[in-house]
């Protein structure tokens, strides 16, 4: 096959490979002197079948193929040339004496870019090539630049997926945080969830203990979503931290060397005025802090900006409680108010995110406070994780395909006796 290329040195090793196909020896002379003289490198066949052969083994840039050829015929080679599969494209320029249009779609069809008709021009061949190499540097340039793409996409793939794995671990840590999702003080039962919008949210839900007969819950909403909002939660969480009661801004010591709680409504504005003067965030938080007497079923809370707890009593009544408030982080040196309540043996609050009564379905329409009643009220004798599942699943039914647009968490205090 080697014998029958007529390969010729090029006069610039950076210049497009032009190949010629060409049955007549006289024509593949004179495109062969033309093209040398304008820089081109050139190779040249005399059939079809050659030129196949020969873009088989490299891809000519251009190439220029006579139409009525023995065998294979320019038409079929044409058709074949743009069938190879190559990643680069070729220019192919068809040479005929036909002008009829019928036969100039036919070349057209089978993925000819260009015609010139015998007898042509040296300048009108030259301007046909000038067109087919702005065709051939922007269709390079394109390659270039989707490369570039493809690149910098596999590189944001890896980032992403490494991001990923960092989420899905802060998720786990974050979870972590609510180390029991049940606890049973004998004569009270707690029950946590917390269930992000994402990997991470700005949702929490605890307690720690205070002293043998009282504990401390808080239930955080944090503005926002994701990693900031979820840092933001676990320094939170540090303040309200049952490892250590020393560190906890929620308690101090009594006089009788034991631990008491600090009134909820100056927690809160203990929490307002470290947020204001000690971090640097846009956030804000949403907060309802309560303690809660073990022995006599008595608890003290503050609610800030956060939904008004739901109580229900042991004959099934539901009613909102609450004295409203501002936000956490958002003015200096606020006040907060808190509300008292006593729960006897069967009673139980609920403790509840905006993720609850703001969970939206497919028609943008709320879940609702007065839904959230509506379940506590049919789910009544249901207990404990139970419920708080029943919760979880059936604003998963209210949501339909629609995902949940924010943090879901809730705390259920519930009383089983109280001292006479």
């Amino acid at each position: 096959m080697q014998s029958k290329l007529k390969q010729i040195d090029a006069v610039e090793a950076a210049s497009n490979l032009v190949l010629v196909v060409d049955d007549s020896r006289l024509q593949r002379t004179i495109l062969r002197t033309s093209l040398k003289k304008w820089g081109y490198r050139v190779a040249e066949v005399e059939s079809g079948d050659e030129a196949l052969a020969f873009c088989e083994e490299q891809h000519p840039d251009l190439v220029i193929s006579d139409w009525m050829m023995p065998g294979m015929d320019g038409i079929e080679f044409c058709r074949r040339f743009k069938a190879l599969g190559s990643e680069r494209f070729g220019y192919f320029i068809l040479l005929t004496s036909k002008s009829d249009k019928s036969e100039i779609a036919q070349g057209l069809d089978a993925g000819a870019d260009d015609f010139l008709t015998k007898p042509f021009s040296s300048a009108e061949l030259r301007a046909r090539l000038v067109a087919g190499e702005r065709i051939l540097k922007m269709e390079r340039e394109l390659t270039r630049k989707n490369e570039l793409i493809k690149t910098t996409l596999d590189e944001l793939k890896a980032l992403y997926t490494t991001i990923d794995n960092d989420l899905i671990e802060a998720k786990q840590l974050q979870q972590s945080l609510v180390r029991e999702r049940y606890r049973d003080f004998g004569s009270a039962q707690i029950s946590l969830m917390l269930q992000s919008s994402g990997h991470v949210g700005g949702d929490l839900v605890g307690y720690f203990p205070i002293n043998d007969n009282e504990i401390g819950l808080f239930a955080f909403d944090v503005s926002g979503h994701g990693i900031s909002s979820a840092l933001m939660t676990a320094r939170l969480a540090g303040y309200m931290s049952s490892a250590s009661k020393e560190q906890n801004i929620a308690i101090e010591r009594s006089t009788d060397g034991g631990f008491a709680p600090i009134a909820p409504k100056e927690v809160v504005a203990r929490l307002n005025n470290l947020v204001l003067r000690e971090m640097t965030t846009e956030h804000y938080f949403t907060l309802v802090y309560a303690t809660v007497n073990l022995a006599t079923g008595h608890v003290i809370a503050s609610q800030a900006g956060h939904p008004h707890p739901l109580l229900q009593r042991a004959d099934g009544a539901v009613e909102m409680v609450g004295a409203g408030g501002l936000p956490v982080g958002l003015v200096s040196d606020a006040t907060y108010e808190q509300f008292e309540l006593k729960l006897d043996a069967g009673d139980r609050l609920l403790i509840f995110s905006d993720g609850v009564p703001e969970c939206m379905n497919e028609t943008g329409a709320f879940y609702d406070d007065e839904n959230v009643k509506r379940f506590i009220r049919n789910w009544h004798h249901k207990r404990g994780p139970g419920l708080l599942d029943a919760l979880l699943f059936e604003l998963d039914t209210f949501a339909g395909a629609r995902d949940f647009s924010d943090d879901i968490s809730a705390i259920l205090l519930e009383f089983s006796k109280a001292e006479t």
